[in-house]
């Protein structure tokens, strides 16, 4: 039994020490198995910004009343489809019926009044014409008698004349003189008719006149009850609650026989969303994001009511309007989408991915090689800062485009390359410019080992420790 013990004994030393040699010379390099290895290969990469919004109708209308009255008929509900200018509500409107009627009344009185002021004016107008008439006769008489006058005072010269030469006689001469006091009298008479009907005509035209302003007046009139009988039919018109827009029913506030109240405000009935085929998403971007949102991008977004269907939609604007909730600045973007069998719904909540850019076969690494930072010894890193920073490498802080990642050099270090970062989708980076070829092997993150863990990599370069045999 002991020399069992001592054979077995040796046996196990043998097989320990023939390990120990295999884990030496056969489990690669130290840096191979204390570093996790990424490529640098060519594929797509999208880049997006991820938010969260409210489905919202493009135009929502809120329908009122500007009258104050009882709600007497309710034509539309919830979901109803209505067009523009049909009827959804009645108000009662016998009172306004009656006062259309007055209106109607008053205004036939003053179009009657209207027609009898342009008979009077015209009676008037035919007054004056008969005096002008009458005037021209006058004036042909005063003519006329002129002439007589006239023809008087020669007769009455010649008789003069024969008397003088006692050729004529003296009841021949005073016949002549009556002729000529006749006919004066007869010229002072007519140029009394003639001042007499000059003042008629004055007093005709003076009365057109007074008719024509009563004519104007009684137009007046019939405008303002026109008016008046407008203002009421818009009234009475205003009866009937109709929809301003072709679109659904989305909420209803009135019952049937409810008073409304218009006297300070006009209350809402109704609320109408114009034609829901086109939905409006109200988003909320964070104002980092912001500058990389433009019109026309392509969104596509799930709501929580159809969990396995993706929607489609654009960008149509970036309000300019910020908000500060909590310090936390957003700015509004409003995504257009076409809603053809309106599955999507006003007040829904859209998980949106906006496409930022989109590119193509390039080359590209994974985003955990920009993360990994090598963690070494004070001398390693002195040497490596003497002999393997890279120009440039202190302006990365400066510039955001450009960045750093880590290859496994010949002599096992890590060693840093410098490179120019194109657009990323979180998980891979497009890179623009750098020594880096595709297919290239770039340090993503460090194996568990000793005192290394992955995030900050390994504490030396050192051997992992073989496993213990007893």
């Amino acid at each position: 039994m002991r020399r069992f013990r001592v054979w077995l004994i040796i046996a196990l030393l043998a097989a320990g020490l023939g390990g120990f040699a295999l884990w030496g010379t056969g489990g690669g390099k130290a840096s191979d198995q204390a570093y996790r290895l990424g490529t640098a290969e060519r594929g797509s990469i999208t880049a997006s910004v991820r938010a969260t919004g409210t489905l919202n109708p493009v135009t929502t209308v809120l329908v009122g009343s500007q009258l104050s009255g009882q709600v007497v008929e309710i034509l539309a509900d919830y979901n109803t489809p209505v067009q523009e200018g049909q009827v959804v509500a009645r108000l009662y409107s016998e009172q306004i019926k009656s006062r259309r009627d007055a209106a109607l009344a008053d205004l036939a009185q003053a179009k009657a009044d209207l027609d009898t002021k342009r008979a009077q004016i015209d009676k008037a107008r035919s007054t004056l014409q008969r005096a002008e008439a009458q005037a021209t006769d006058l004036n042909a008489q005063r003519d006329r008698t002129q002439a007589q006058l006239d023809d008087a005072q020669r007769t009455l010269e010649r008789q003069q004349e024969l008397t003088t030469r006692a050729v004529g006689t003296q009841t021949a001469l005073d016949q002549a003189r009556t002729q000529v006091d006749i006919q004066k009298a007869n010229l002072a008479s007519a140029m009394a008719q003639i001042a007499s009907n000059r003042a008629e005509l004055d007093g005709f035209k003076a009365d057109i006149a007074l008719a024509d302003a009563g004519l104007q007046s009684a137009n007046a009139v019939i405008l303002q009850r026109q008016a008046k009988l407008r203002d009421i039919e818009i009234d009475l018109a205003r009866t009937d609650i109709k929809s301003p827009v072709e679109g659904v029913v989305v909420k209803r506030d009135i019952e049937l026989g409810q008073t409304v109240a218009a006297s300070l405000s006009a209350p809402t009935l109704f609320t109408i969303a114009q034609d829901l085929r086109e939905i409006d998403i109200y988003a909320n971007i964070d104002e980092a994001d912001v500058g990389q949102l433009k019109a026309g991008q392509k969104v596509s977004f799930t709501v929580n009511a159809y969990p396995n269907r993706t929607f489609e939609g654009s960008v149509r604007m970036v309000r300019l309007s910020a908000q500060t909730v909590q310090n936390v600045v957003t700015y509004t973007a409003v995504i257009s989408v076409q809603n053809q069998d309106q599955s999507l719904l006003p007040g829904m909540t859209a998980n949106l991915q906006i496409i930022t850019d989109e590119k193509e076969d390039v080359l590209r690494i994974p985003n955990a090689a920009l993360r990994f930072r090598p963690t070494v010894t004070a001398a390693a890193a002195q040497t490596q800062s003497r002999q393997r920073r890279p120009r440039g490498e202190m302006q990365d802080q400066d510039e955001g485009s450009f960045g750093r990642i880590y290859r496994i050099g010949p002599d096992g270090i890590p060693q840093p390359v410098p490179v120019r970062l194109g657009v990323t989708d979180g998980s891979y980076t497009e890179i623009l410019r750098g020594d880096l070829q595709e297919g290239a092997a770039v340090i993503v993150g460090a194996q568990r080992s000793g005192n290394a863990d992955e995030a900050s990599g390994p504490a030396t370069n050192r051997r992992p420790r073989p496993p213990r045999m007893f």
